[in-house]
């Protein structure tokens, strides 16, 4: 072989080897099961490997790369380039975001809730919390308003809330407890269990987690409007990985995120339009909560709720009162579509 033609099969395997090094794996952690929750992390990863022709992909993990409530530790050490989380897992750990947890804001519909998470994520106070464990919000994991399944007689009223023992983080959990329930904050992958043994009474979800985690299986009953509030999970990118991305990688993976964020809104869709045929076909009596009732629960938790969370965040030197304000603004603005 002459130097010429040595010269260019070096070349060709040096830019083979370039090529390589230039591709981007992630390792993406979530937990469960492929799900209504999970379908914009999914089609995140779909669209950022179209828009690199391959070169950057996302490799997304059930469960094997982290526990649920570790998730955010795992991204601050840099185990892993991206994962979701939901704030009641550790609100001492992500403050800020834990106002799209409290109980009765009236949000109406997985739109809104989306558009008042982009706004408080967008807050200099939410950027510099997670900057703390060296996470970069980048969007919201949107969930219904959530709903009680249990077993037994409905609790149709507050006196049946009384001593019921439910499974609810965060903010809903802080409701059911300002009406004598006694909250539980098992993870979702351990609710079935702890309903099945009766550890607990009722399982507070969305409709997609009823369904993921089979607590739907266990039910007697289902609460179709009771409506205290939901969870707040984010997806988060570790923030070194994230500046170590390419500007093309960058400008993929951003631009990629409405779209995500579309493609879940279209999926659940589809999946609240199944849902009353699922509680037919399983056996699941709807319980329609009587007007009074959802207003008296929300004025014994609502408003005591709200203003002791925004004089625990002025304590602590974030700005409670304005972030609030900041959620009944966009709020507003959402239902009126300015």
């Amino acid at each position: 072989m002459n130097k010429f033609a040595i010269g260019a099969v070096v070349t060709a395997i040096s830019g083979t080897f370039a090529l390589e090094a230039a591709a981007t794996e992630w390792n993406v952690s979530v937990w469960g099961k492929r799900r209504a929750f999970t379908e914009h992390v999914e089609k995140l990863a779909e669209l950022v490997s179209e828009k690199t022709n391959g070169e950057f992909t996302m490799n997304i993990s059930y469960g094997g790369l982290s526990k649920n409530r570790e998730n955010l530790d795992g991204i601050s050490i840099g185990a892993f380039e991206m994962a979701q989380f939901c704030a009641g897992y550790h609100r001492d750990k992500n403050r800020v975001i834990t106002v799209l947890e409290l109980p009765f804001l009236g949000v109406e519909n997985l739109e809104q809730e989306v558009a008042v998470s982009a706004a408080v994520y967008a807050h200099p106070a939410a950027t510099e919390e997670m900057a703390q464990w060296n996470a970069k919000l980048l969007m919201t994991s949107p969930m219904p308003q959530y709903n009680l399944v249990g077993t037994g007689e409905p609790r149709a009223s507050l006196a049946d809330f009384e001593g019921m023992r439910v499974r609810a983080t965060g903010g809903i959990g802080n409701a059911f407890a300002a009406v004598g329930g006694v909250p539980t904050s098992v993870t979702a992958t351990e609710a079935y269990q702890a309903m099945e043994s009766g550890v607990v009474d009722t399982v507070a979800f969305a409709q997609h987690a009823h369904l993921s985690f089979g607590t739907i299986n266990q039910a007697e009953w289902w609460t179709a409007n009771l409506n205290p509030g939901t969870v707040n999970c984010p997806v988060v990118v570790n923030i070194d990985a994230y500046e170590a991305l390419s500007d093309a990688e960058r400008e993929a993976l951003d631009s990629s995120v409405p779209e995500a964020i579309d493609h879940y809104l279209a999926n659940y869709a589809e999946l609240l339009q199944r849902w009353d045929s699922v509680l037919e076909e399983k056996g699941v009596q709807k319980v329609e909560i009587d007007a009074g009732v959802i207003d008296e629960f929300r004025a014994k938790a609502a408003d005591p709720i709200r203003d002791e969370w925004i004089a625990d965040m002025e304590g602590q030197g974030l700005p409670g009162q304005e972030l609030y304000d900041l959620v009944v603004k966009t709020l507003a603005d959402a239902k009126s579509g300015s």
